[in-house]
């Protein structure tokens, strides 16, 4: 229950880890602190249980662990990061809440009989409709929804996508340039949810699908689908392993399994709604039970040296925030999980000057290809033997010449 004796909550203490920390980034803003301010407000106001409140997108835990440390147990958690989870669960047992919360999917379970939501506004539109359409679909008819966001990043079609599946919605004023959008009322919703949208890609022959949080919806992103062009040149065969590292909704681990029959993929990304999104492509393209897809940070559950190529297109943003730090840790990743001599393809942008961190995590790169905003490497994995520091990076087989007119040094 509600404790009115309680300290204030200690914002300083929570830590971002095993995600990128550095200066620039927090682990809580002050969408977090109005979140969990309301949220203590409505459930002392409505005399709520604490698994009566779900909280969706909390990044670090600050909202959940707000309600936690003033004594609401039970609280019902999703949040889309894997290494979101492991945070709040680390800090949970810094500040000694540990099991006092309950973490689920953006399902059912997390939703049923909640009275009270709060949520961390996503930034893309069709997230939004999805955690609208859930919470109109499972949640109890009294329930408020309370979804906060910085106001540089929150737009009126916001208010449309609330409106389209609760009867009351309203924006209130800003609060250190943060702002919460409330709604209440739940409309009948249609019997089939919304998500996953699919979408035929008939000259890559590919179909992608998408949950709303998927980075590019069902669209085929620019990079993605110029290192598609490279399938012919990448390995395959019976005894290949290859790993999509951040595979976001699969295009690259569906299209390499439809190139490569006899070979087995492994499909990693870090987000709920990218593992959901892959899942559905790799049934929507006929590769079921050739390609898993599974939900972790930078491959960390896949064994050292278990795979024969890497595929790998990079973010370079964290949240709202430009930084290289995913992209690196993915390449790094990349180095761990291929066998000596194995290849990683990687496709980013041209200005992001990656060729040192292939060369220093994998091994000698080359340019394969490159257009006015994209470049192909490939790069192979050094023997162990030659992993130390300064050690020679040349492959241990031949290198493949780069593609005609395209110079050997790397982006």
């Amino acid at each position: 229950m509600h404790d009115p004796h309680r300290t204030a909550f200690p914002f300083e203490d929570l830590r971002r880890r095993p995600d990128v920390e550095a200066p620039n980034l927090q682990a809580f803003d002050a969408t977090d602190r109005l979140l969990g301010a309301r949220g203590l407000e409505q459930a002392g106001a409505r005399g709520l249980a604490g698994r009566e409140i779900a909280v969706i997108g909390d990044a670090y835990g600050a909202i959940t662990l707000q309600l936690a440390a003033a004594g609401y147990a039970g609280v019902r958690v999703h949040q889309d990061l894997v290494t979101g989870r492991a945070a709040l669960a680390g800090n949970a047992v810094a500040l000694g809440l540990a099991g006092s919360y309950e973490e689920h999917e953006l399902d059912a379970g997390l939703l049923t009989g909640a009275r009270l939501v709060l949520a961390q506004l996503p930034r893309g539109l069709a997230e939004l409709e999805e955690l609208a359409d859930a919470v109109a679909r499972w949640a109890a008819d009294d329930v408020v929804l309370a979804a906060g966001g910085r106001v540089k990043h929150m737009t009126l079609a916001m208010n449309g996508v609330l409106a389209a599946r609760f009867t009351e919605v309203a924006a209130e004023l800003a609060v250190h340039k943060s702002r919460l959008l409330t709604a209440a009322g739940p409309r009948p919703v249609p019997e089939l949810a919304p998500f996953p949208v699919c979408a035929a890609h008939g000259d890559v022959g590919l179909t992608l699908c998408a949950y709303g949080g998927a980075f590019a919806g069902a669209r085929l992103d620019l990079g993605t689908r110029f290192l598609l062009g490279f399938l012919d040149r990448i390995p395959g065969g019976p005894a290949t392993t290859a790993v999509d590292l951040g595979c976001g909704t699969g295009a690259l681990a569906a299209a390499y399994a439809l190139r490569h029959p006899g070979a087995r993929v492994v499909a990693t990304d870090r987000s709920a709604a990218a593992v959901r999104s892959a899942r559905a492509t790799v049934e929507a393209n006929g590769v079921t039970g050739r390609v898993a897809v599974e939900h972790d940070d930078a491959g960390e559950d896949l064994p050292e040296a278990c795979a024969d190529v890497v595929l790998l297109n990079p973010p370079f943003h964290l949240g709202a925030s430009v930084h290289a730090g995913a992209g690196l840790k993915l390449i790094a990743a990349a180095g761990r999980l291929l066998k000596p001599g194995g290849e990683l393809w990687c496709v980013a942008n041209s200005h992001l000057g990656y060729r040192a961190a292939l060369q220093r995590a994998v091994g000698r790169t080359e340019v394969a290809g490159r257009n006015r905003k994209f470049t192909v490497t490939r790069s192979v994995r050094r023997a162990a033997a030659r992993d130390a520091p300064g050690a020679d990076s040349r492959p241990e087989g031949p290198s493949r010449p780069p593609a005609p007119g395209v110079p050997s040094e790397g982006p």
